[in-house]
This record gives C-alpha cells, sequence and structure tokens, in this order.
C-alpha cells in the first residue's frame, strides 16, 4: 500500500504509516483479547482514515494504549491530518487544550470504552501548513498551551534512527510499557511499526503481575522504562524473572542513577540482554543521543553519543571555560567544568518550532537546531555527558514538568507558592500556616501533573523566601525540598523513620560504613542471620514491613506510607515464622517436652530459600563468592568454637566433630557424633554452592536459568535421597548428601515466578518428601506444610510481640541448635519445662555473643585495640547523609 484512495492530492503522510499492509502476516498487535496482524491492522486504518476524510483537519487524539487509539493515530499519519496527542488520563488538561486549540475532530472514549470521533466540522477551522503532522505537549500532563510542532520527516527520521541503533528486527515484539502520549512511549511504537515487529499493546505496569504474564505470553523481547520503572523492577523482583526471549531494554525519561545503569547493564550481560541508556527531547522527537550497551558499566554517566543522522555541538556559557568541539582536543576530565557548555542538537529529527496558539500551526520551519537547555561536556572518550540544566524546567519520574505553570495553576487556587525541583522530586514552599493546608496543595500538584504524593514537598511557610533584590529565592525553596517534611496534621510519623535514621540503622545492623540511600539490605550483603534483626527494627520504624523490603532501596523504604493510627496487628514473613517453630519444636522434641519432629528439615529448605534470596543477587560473581564466603564462617567459626570449648570438658564430641567431618570420616557408633549433623549438612551444601558460584560458567547459568538451575540441581539430589548412588567404605551416605535435595527446592521456590513454577516445586517437594522418614507419616506431614507455606503464603497475620520473639527464637536459631545439647541435660533430671527454656535462653545469649564478636573482631583486626568503631570513624567514612545523623 502506497496511496490511500481518499488521500487529498499534495497531502504528506508518514511512509510508515502507510506501508503498513508491506508486512502481512506478521503479527502487529498483541492485546490481552488476541492478535491482530498487519493485513488487518492496515484494514482498519485505512478504514478510520476514510472515515477522517481527504480534507485535512485537526485531530485530537485522547491517548490511551488501546488498539482504537493506535488505529486512529496511524489513520490521521496516514491521511495527513495533523494530529494533536493529548492525555488520556486528564480530563482537566484534555479541555484545556481544547479550549486553546479548537479541533476540528476529537477521537475519545466514552464512557462505556468505545471510542467515537466527536466531528465539530467537515473543514478545518484552521490554516494548518503542509509540514505539519504532530503536536505533543512538553510539560507532562499540565495542560500547557505550548506545544511542540513536529513534521512527517521528524516521525519517520527518528524512527528510522531508532531502528537502526536498536538494530530491531521484524521478529521483535516490544511492551508499551509508557503512554501513548509521551514522547518516549510513542517512539517504541513508530520505530517497531517501522521494521514489522510486534506490539505488546497493554497499559498495564511492570509492577502488575498480569503484565509481566502478557509478557511472557507475547514472547516479549524489549521494553522502555523511565527512571521510576526501574525502582519498580527492583521492587517486584526483575532479576529473578525468567525472560526467555528478552533481547534488550531501552531508558531515557530522565537520569538513571550511575549505580543502577551499571547494575542493570552487569544483570544484562550475565542474563544474555543489552541495556540501552539513551537521552532525548520531545523537541528532537523524541531521541537525541544513545549508550552503545558495552560502555554502560563503564561510562555509566554518560549520555552517550548522537543517534544516526543527528550531531551535537557545545555552545558557551557565560562564566565557564570555553567548551571543546569534536575535532578540538578535549578537556582536562579531572575538572568537572572544564569544557562544559549548552548541548546544541541538529539532525532531522528537530521539530519546526513551537506553537503557543492555533495561529502557530500554519508557521513552517522556525528552528534549526536545539538548544537543549542541559549543560554537557565531552569526555575524552567522545561520549557526551549531562552535567546541568540551564532553566527551571525539571524532568521528575520521567514527566517533564514546569514549575511556572505550577504556580499558576495554585494561583488559580488562591495559593501563593513558589515552585522548583530536581530529578527526584518537586519542591514547594506557599503561604500558610502548618495543618491541612499542605495535603490540599500536594492533592492539587499530584492531580494536575501526574506525580505521586512522595515526590511533592511542600513547605508552608509566613512568607515566601526572596533575594535581597525582592526576586524569588529557589535556592531556597529547592534546599526546602532536601529537607524531611513536617508531617502532616494527625498523622504523626514514628521516630528515626527519616532516610539518615535509616541509614544508620542500616550501619548498625549489617556493621557498614558505606551505606547510602541507594542501598538496599541485599545490594549492603544482608544475609538469613541479619535478616530477621532488621525486619523486626524496620516494622518499629515505619509501623510495617513493606513488601519485598530487602530488596528495595532505603530512600524508598523511608518514604513507605505509615499507618494511620496505631496498630496493634502486624505481618510476620513466613520464613521468619518457619525458622522460630522449628527451632522451637527441635528443642522442644529433643527434651521430650513434646514430640513433634520434621524441624530440622524445614529449616534445611528455609536455608535454600534466604540462600537464593540474599546470595543470589545481580552483584557481580566475586561479591556473590566472598559474601557466600561469610556466610559459611558465620555458621561454621561459632560452631567449631563451642564445639572445641565442649572437648575441653568431656569425651562426648571427637576432633571428627570438631571441623565438621563426623558425617564423613567420624566413628558411626558414637550417638552423640550426630548431634550436629544439620550444621554439618548446611556448611557442605554452602561450601558445594560456593565451588558452583566460583566457576563463571555456573555463575553464567544460574543468572540465565535461575528457576530451572535449582531444580535440576534437586533433581541429581534425589540420586542420594533414594540410596540410587552410595559412597565406597560406608553404609550410610552423608546426612548433607541426602538431605541436599531438599535445599535445592527451597532455592527454587525463592527463584519461581508466577503460579506454574511454584506448583511444579510444591508437586516436587510433596511427591519426594513421604517415605524419607519410614514409619513417621506425621513428620513427613510436618515438613510438607511447613515447605507449602513457605511457597504460597508469603507472610502470616500476627501481634508486634509475636513477631519480636518470633524474630529472636528465628535469628538465634543456628546457635540455639548447636548448643541445646550440653544445656538441657543440666537441668532435664530438675524439670523439662525449666531446661527447654534455659535451652532457648542460652542459645539466644550465644547468639547475641556471637553478634557482638563480629562486629569487634575487624576493630581488633584494624587497630588492635578492642574497640568497636566510634561514631568519629562513621564521620569520616560515611556519606554526607549519614555523617549529618550521626552528628545530630
Amino acid at each position: 500500500m502506497t496511496v490511500l484512495p481518499d488521500l487529498r492530492s499534495g497531502s504528506k503522510s508518514v511512509p510508515f504509516a502507510l506501508g503498513l499492509a508491506a508486512h502481512g502476516d506478521r503479527t502487529a498487535v498483541i492485546t490481552a483479547d488476541g492478535r491482530v496482524s498487519y493485513t488487518r491492522l492496515a484494514g482498519l486504518v485505512d478504514a478510520m482514515a476514510g472515515r477522517l476524510g481527504s480534507e485535512r483537519r485537526l485531530v485530537m487524539l485522547v491517548g490511551a494504549n488501546t488498539l482504537d487509539a493506535l488505529v486512529v493515530h496511524l489513520a490521521a499519519l496516514a491521511a495527513g491530518h495533523p494530529v494533536l496527542l493529548v492525555p488520556g488520563d486528564h480530563d482537566e488538561a484534555v479541555q484545556s487544550l481544547i479550549d486553546a486549540y479548537d479541533p476540528d475532530v476529537v477521537a475519545r472514549p466514552d464512557g462505556g470504552g468505545a471510542w467515537v470521533l466527536d466531528e465539530r466540522r467537515p473543514v478545518s477551522a484552521h490554516d494548518l501548513h503542509p509540514d505539519l503532522a504532530l503536536l505533543l505537549s512538553t510539560s507532562g500532563s499540565t495542560g500547557s498551551p505550548k506545544l511542540v510542532r513536529l513534521s512527517h520527516e521528524n516521525l519517520q527520521a527518528n524512527a528510522e534512527s531508532i531502528a537502526d541503533y536498536l538494530a530491531i528486527r521484524d521478529t521483535d515484539r516490544a511492551a508499551t510499557t509508557l503512554p501513548l502520549h509521551y514522547c518516549y512511549g510513542l517512539s517504541v511504537v513508530h520505530s517497531h511499526l517501522l521494521r514489522g515487529a510486534g506490539l505488546i499493546l497493554t497499559d498495564l505496569s511492570v509492577a502488575d503481575t498480569c503484565f509481566w504474564e502478557l509478557f511472557r505470553a507475547g514472547r516479549g523481547t524489549t521494553f522502555a522504562g523511565v527512571p521510576y520503572t526501574f525502582d519498580l523492577l527492583d521492587r517486584v523482583g526483575f532479576p529473578a524473572m525468567q525472560l526467555p526471549h528478552l533481547r534488550y531494554i531501552t531508558q531515557a525519561g530522565g537520569r538513571l542513577a550511575p549505580e543502577q545503569v551499571r547494575r542493570y547493564a552487569a544483570m544484562g550481560r550475565t542474563r544474555g540482554w543489552e541495556l540501552f541508556v539513551m537521552y532525548g527531547q520531545t523537541e528532537a522527537t523524541a531521541r537525541m543521543a544513545y549508550l552503545p550497551p558495552h560502555l554502560a558499566e563503564t561510562h555509566p554517566s554518560a549520555a552517550g553519543i548522537p543517534v544516526p543522522g543527528g550531531s551535537f555541538r557545545l555552545h558557551p556559557i557565560p562564566g565557564h571555560p570555553e567548551p571543546t568541539q569534536p575535532d578540538e582536543p578535549q578537556p582536562d576530565a579531572t575538572r568537572p567544568d572544564e569544557g562544559v557548555g549548552e548541548l546544541v542538537y541538529s539532525g532531522p529529527n528537530v521539530m519546526l518550532g513551537y506553537a503557543h496558539s492555533p495561529d502557530d500551526l500554519r508557521l513552517g520551519r522556525t528552528v534549526h537546531e536545539l538548544h537543549t537547555g542541559d549543560t554537557a561536556r565531552r569526555t575524552p572518550d567522545g561520549l557526551y555527558e549531562i552535567t546541568g540544566r540551564l532553566s527551571r524546567f525539571t524532568k521528575i519520574l520521567g514527566l517533564r514538568i514546569d514549575p511556572q505553570q505550577i504556580e499558576a495553576m495554585l494561583a488559580r487556587h488562591d495559593v501563593t507558592a513558589l515552585c522548583t525541583g530536581d530529578d527526584e522530586a518537586l519542591s514547594i514552599a506557599a503561604v500558610g500556616a502548618p495543618g491541612p493546608e499542605a495535603r490540599r496543595i500536594r492533592a492539587l500538584v499530584t492531580g494536575e501533573c501526574g506525580l505521586p504524593a512522595r515526590a511533592v514537598r511542600v513547605h508552608l511557610l509566613p512568607e515566601l523566601p526572596r533575594l535581597p533584590t525582592g526576586k524569588p529565592d529557589y535556592r531556597a525553596v529547592r534546599a526546602l525540598g532536601h529537607q524531611a517534611p513536617a508531617p502532616s496534621a494527625g498523622r504523626a510519623l514514628p521516630p528515626g523513620s527519616g532516610t539518615d535514621d535509616l541509614c544508620l540503622l542500616y550501619a548498625e545492623v549489617l556493621d557498614r560504613t558505606d551505606v547510602t540511600e541507594d542501598g538496599s539490605f541485599v545490594s549492603l550483603g544482608g544475609d538469613s542471620l541479619s535478616y530477621v534483626e532488621m525486619s523486626l527494627h524496620l516494622e518499629q520504624r515505619l509501623g510495617h514491613l513493606p513488601d519485598n523490603w530487602h530488596t528495595t532501596r532505603i530512600r524508598d523504604l523511608s518514604a513507605a506510607e505509615q499507618p494511620t493510627r496505631p496498630s496493634r496487628t502486624r505481618r510476620l514473613e513466613t520464613s521468619v515464622a518457619l525458622r522460630a517453630l522449628a527451632i522451637f519444636c527441635i528443642v522442644g522434641s529433643h527434651v521430650h517436652v513434646f514430640g513433634i519432629k520434621g524441624g530440622a528439615h524445614i529449616l534445611l529448605a528455609v536455608a535454600g530459600y534466604n540462600f537464593a534470596r540474599f546470595h543470589l543477587t545481580t552483584a557481580d560473581r566475586r561479591t556473590r563468592v566472598r559474601r557466600v564466603r561469610t556466610a559459611i564462617a558465620r555458621v561454621a567459626l561459632p560452631s567449631m568454637t563451642w564445639i572445641g570449648f565442649i572437648l575441653l570438658l568431656n569425651d562426648d564430641y571427637t576432633l571428627a566433630n570438631l571441623f565438621l567431618l563426623d558425617s564423613v570420616i567420624g566413628p558411626e557408633d558414637l550417638k552423640t557424633g550426630m548431634h550436629f549433623w544439620f550444621i554439618e549438612a548446611l556448611v557442605y551444601i554452602l561450601i558445594a554452592a560456593l565451588a558452583l558460584l566460583c566457576l563463571p560458567f555456573a555463575d553464567r547459568l544460574e543468572r540465565r536459568f535461575p528457576y530451572a538451575l535449582p531444580l535440576g540441581l534437586a533433581a541429581l539430589g534425589l540420586l542420594t535421597r533414594y540410596d540410587l548412588v552410595g559412597l565406597p567404605g560406608r553404609t550410610e551416605m552423608p546426612d548433607a548428601v541426602t538431605v541436599f535435595w531438599l535445599f535445592a527446592l527451597g532455592w527454587a521456590a525463592a527463584k519461581a515466578a508466577g503460579i506454574r513454577q511454584r506448583v511444579l516445586v510444591t508437586v516436587a517437594a510433596l511427591a519426594t518428601v513421604p517415605g524419607f522418614f519410614p514409619g513417621d507419616p506425621g513428620r513427613e506431614v510436618i515438613v510438607m506444610a511447613g515447605f507449602a507455606l513457605l511457597v504460597w503464603v508469603p507472610t502470616l497475620p500476627s501481634r508486634e510481640r509475636v513477631n519480636r520473639l518470633a524474630g529472636l527464637l528465628a535469628g538465634s536459631s543456628l546457635y540455639i541448635y548447636l548448643t541445646h545439647w550440653q544445656i538441657f541435660p543440666l537441668i532435664d533430671g530438675f524439670s523439662r519445662h525449666a531446661a527447654f527454656l534455659a535451652a532457648l535462653l542460652f542459645g539466644i545469649a550465644y547468639a547475641a555473643g556471637v553478634s557482638r564478636l563480629m562486629k569487634v573482631l575487624p576493630a581488633l583486626a584494624e587497630g588492635g585495640t578492642g574497640q568497636v568503631r566510634d561514631p568519629v570513624r562513621v564521620r569520616r567514612s560515611a556519606p554526607r547523609a549519614l555523617r549529618r545523623a550521626v552528628g545530630r
């Protein structure tokens, strides 16, 4: 198809919109309702173009990630009708632009979801320039009348450029993770349709499980994200997801923290996909630069190189050294201001110009190169780095926000305010007394521009900050935004819930001095032994325990919503509850207070579960190996110390016990030798896992197949579980070998993504546990029930005191198990219940002593003083925010 039958002679159109039928029966669109081929899509576009007619009219399209909206958009581009694309989730912005531009046709969904064409006149009321193809807002969802005028050439050139450097194939399928009215989201659609690739059309968030089910079912190969998208990916456990067809991820819409760029680039390298960090503006039809994926880990702060067909130059800034251009010697990279200038872009995707009113729609090209308003420098490697902005215009969570527009909106609601912002939040200073007014202002702003409440910081002051000249002091307003806002009336925050205090808490529990607000429990090296302690402290600080808190950044935890009223109801993580109940039952059964067995085997499954959660992270292989090695030491050294102490007192144990080798070389007739079988098994399994991770191939294999690998290992473990193989010279296999399959199933449970995988791992456990304890089916039922709870029930209803008790038992479970054999016999003859309680209390005390010693040892090694790190050393080595908190 080259020309629509009713396309008016002389009208221009966008080639990729005209050429849909050339891709034949390939899949063009995948929705939750089914698939649409390019042939059918072309037919739908033809039909809609016929309805729009041959007379050029201004078509307002209320954007949505639906097939109907896509068809209207493509039909207008193919038939030469300029499209005014507006957000579909903001009625006020839609009405504001209708009032400002008086479109000839409005395409929008009616109340029932069907799409209607409101044809307001048959002939356009406007003088439309022949090159005009698309009008987009630059200010997010604020309804600003300032629009970007884009031409047919702009759209085609930018789509071709993007398809070129991303190497888009006709087999690719891109999920629409961003709105159609957003230039970045629209560029994904255009570039893939250009190449005959598929679109997984959805408005679901990446935080929605249904999104990933649709992505897998549609064999998705790529999706796009703004910085906030990557925060959501961290929260939903993206690193553990199995996405076999994922080929690359793109990022734009604001600066992504270099640490995240490096982390996701490394994750992609090991999992077989690539990360494209990109830079662009609506004025450039979306994209101006991209960072080649192989440079992302080494240059995570760079915006990259110009897209194909484009070029950059640096315009001098008063007060800065003269910037160098691409063909000149490069400046000193160690001096941040050296060679800084305003970034200016040239290319076929540069807009025609701005429109402020309908009269501007008749204009042709008024802009030939784009002054981005961003300051930048060119590195010796030829990469461009963004260093700041010249104007107040800001981009927050992927939304471009015009602070002046926000001030004007607040003025219409009788609020006198100053507004500014940075990459993280919008800061508003308003005249008024603290109280409900702050909530009203925040609601007005979030409703106007679409930002989440946590990204809008409102400060009520007696008067607005001003410079001596009387002009607004926006620097002071921005400084206010970096302070913690006062709690709203009727909503007192619990003490110590600020970011700085949380950093201190993490530093204390994890014994680290490099804690920053971008760190998480897992990224800072937390493990199962510190997990329980941290979870209890966090619940006390935050009022609740957020889902996936262990992989959530500290800054996001500090912004977590607090309950409006103190509540005694709590949630207890199932893994913590199982550890507490297991050790309680183990000791109680050994003391013969009751006879509930199976706890040690549940602990093995939980150990595998926690191993996968805390050690098989997105960190590099060396970091993984170091953390597993530390975990082994935290189990083995306290155990060997205790056993060595007991060896001095009696002859119940041998040197084989001391070196945790009883199950391998210990005398088979020594009954007390088996007391520590669980610790030996855990240490052996962790050593085997460490050896596996040391192999680069195995490390890559685990990252590529995080669920399939442990299932395969569990299958191998069944060879010894069913005695299908044996060791020469021994009548029995070491316990570590026979129970390994339980550890591997727990590992697989932690990596299970989706219902099918959880069902499979549950069925595997239910099928293999029976028969493991001959003559004791009750024990097998307990193990199976515990495993099912671990897989299917993340948390259990609880109370604060129950959580504290469970946390104490779970955090000390290893050391209770280790010491109870020697403690309860001392009191057993007097009272079994007293012996039971004493064994628990002694183990808890030993755990506390070990924890204290672990924190003292580094100081002993560094200075030989025996003193624990003091706040002065924390001040010297911790980040600025942490130093401020310590200083208080």
